[in-house]
């Protein structure tokens, strides 16, 4: 695919390949693929996400779900609405923790609903690793907060808190958390990591077969599949698994809610994808030479979500899984379609339509995009997890 880069961006590109290949030269010709996704996507100034380049909307690389529609925002604060009323009532603190929240949209939605029902959120967090991304998200919140006279603290943290009680949302973030690339080469799953190949004066990144997985690794992730070619490429996700683990062992009371797309181990690990999951995207052009432009174009990985869900069931709460679609008809987003958008006028309608088509349609993001939602002592709230919008129908963990 050819790709027209900016003059701003060749620079960009030129000074973090530098950065690449000066550390593979360093560590001996060789960097796992989850070290040089960290530092495409996160290196201070040159990472994608660290960089100032635009990132988001039509302007940008990709369209999330909450820039296409207020309506996948305002259909979260019917699920978690009776946790943040339940938490309330016992006199604890109401608060929402957002991680990653790109240019700030989802939360500034959320906001603005909860407002629209008379609900007054104490403490509205984010972490975010991005300078250039927090400088847009207090930017849109502070402005939304000050032009509607919204109450709610806005905060922005290095790490999440200790014994959290509330409600955690992350909406494709596991997808953007660097994954390790393997092959299945003579026999045996290695690391396929990332080097350099020359030819005369020119140099580029390629592929290169690194050392064989830890037996614990092959256990965690690979154990329980069948034979494969020579040659299989694929993902496994420990660093994902670790995050995720983390996070729910400090929830003392709340619900965990993450969106993200991705399948089951069975089609994850398909015989037929050869090449693994690993996307790139730049201009909404999606391609899967993810070693041609870091720091200008995003890097992203589909989710296994069996092995998350297993880290999930280790600790101790309510679980549920389903697809996006589903989560959202449960949850109601066609009646809150009814209540809010005006049939009568054609043009808005429309908009709103192929809006919500794009989030619930197989053919878009309704069965490739996933809900994970964890439930940790809503009991002690007089809830449980199936009882939320969202969660009445089938549970896919099972």
């Amino acid at each position: 695919m050819d790709i027209n880069l900016t003059r701003e961006q060749e620079e960009h590109l030129e000074a973090i390949l530098t950065k690449i290949s000066l550390e593979i030269k360093e560590k001996g010709g060789w960097i796992p693929f989850s070290r040089y996704m960290e530092i495409a996507l996160y290196a201070p100034k040159l990472g994608y996400y660290s960089g100032a380049l635009e990132k988001f909307g039509r302007a940008g690389d990709f369209i999330t779900a909450p820039e296409i529609s207020p309506f996948f925002g305002q259909t979260i604060v019917n699920t978690i609405l009776p946790v943040l009323d339940g938490l309330k009532k016992n006199g604890l603190p109401t608060r929402i923790l957002e991680f990653g929240a790109g240019t700030g949209q989802l939360a500034k939605t959320i906001l603005l609903e909860l407002q629209s029902r008379d609900f007054k959120l104490d403490e509205y967090q984010i972490i975010e690793i991005s300078a250039n991304l927090i400088q847009c998200q207090k930017s849109l919140l502070l402005e939304c907060c000050n032009t509607n006279g919204i109450q709610t603290h806005c905060e922005w943290l290095h790490n999440p808190p200790q014994s959290f009680i509330g409600v955690m949302l992350a909406n494709e973030v596991l997808d953007a958390i660097p994954c390790e690339r393997v092959i299945y080469h003579h026999h045996a799953w290695h690391y396929l990591g990332v080097g350099l190949r020359r030819n005369g004066d020119h140099e580029w990144l390629d592929s290169v077969i690194g050392p064989k997985l830890d037996q614990s690794a092959v256990d965690c992730f690979l154990s329980n599949l069948n034979s494969f070619e020579e040659g299989y490429i694929t993902e496994i996700h420990p660093q994902a698994q670790t995050w995720l683990s983390s996070l729910v062992q400090n929830i003392r009371c709340g619900l965990l809610l993450l969106f993200d797309y991705g399948f089951p181990e069975r089609e994850y690990y398909h015989p037929q994808r050869q090449e693994g999951t690993l996307m790139a995207h730049h201009r909404h052009h999606a391609f899967t030479e993810v070693l041609k432009l870091p720091g200008v174009s995003d890097i992203t990985c589909h989710i296994n979500f069996s092995n998350l869900l297993h880290t999930l069931e280790k600790n101790n709460g309510e679980l549920f899984f389903t697809s996006q679609a589903s989560y959202l008809l449960d949850a109601g987003i066609g009646d809150l379609v009814l209540q809010k958008a005006d049939p009568s006028k054609p043009k808005q309608f429309i908009t709103v339509s192929n809006g919500i088509q794009k989030l619930v349609s197989e053919a878009e993001m309704g069965e490739l995009f996933k809900v994970m939602a964890f439930g940790k002592d809503l009991h002690t709230l007089h809830l449980s997890l199936q009882q939320l919008p969202g969660f009445g129908g089938r549970n896919r963990i099972y």
